[in-house]
């Protein structure tokens, strides 16, 4: 995945419940990536997640939202890791 020249700056909030399901074990669902990233294929972001930094890599669903994977480093350092546990995110950049 090639990084973006220059990193474009987003401010895009929103609050999901952790998942347990499907390709990834834990992930979020990103409600209007898609519109919002102008492509439904994977991208580099980074934010805040509960108010704690991270980057990551929203996967592609194929033809709906992006799914934010929640590996165990991002689920500790929130510490909620349960199926229902809702999370508040705020992506700040798109790096890819």
């Amino acid at each position: 995945m090639a990084r973006l020249e220059n990193p474009v700056p987003l401010d895009f909030h929103f609050a999901a419940p952790i998942e347990v399901d499907g390709t990834f074990a834990f992930y979020l669902t990103v409600p209007g990536s898609a519109e919002m990233l102008g492509t439904r294929a994977p991208a580099k972001v980074e934010g805040t997640m509960d108010g704690h930094p991270f980057a990551a890599t929203l996967m592609s669903s194929g033809s709906g939202p992006h799914w934010l994977p929640l590996r165990l480093a991002l689920r500790k350092m929130v510490g909620k890791s349960a199926a229902g546990d809702v999370l508040t995110v705020h992506l700040t950049t798109r790096l890819s």
